[in-house]
């Protein structure tokens, strides 16, 4: 079985950088799964990581 790596990104009012932050992830091994968690951010920081997955 191959290796797999999880990285968990907690995250509140993350908007303006969770676009950038996701890819940026990924460009270091694109095969990392995340996990972005939220804590009920105001500013739509989940419906952006919804957008994107």
């Amino acid at each position: 079985m191959p290796d797999r790596a999880l990285v968990i990104v907690p995250t509140y009012n993350e908007r303006f950088n969770i676009a950038r932050l996701i890819p940026a992830i990924l460009a270091q091994d694109p095969s990392l799964e995340i996990l972005v968690v939220d804590d009920g951010s105001p500013d739509g920081t989940g419906a952006i990581v919804d957008g994107i997955a």
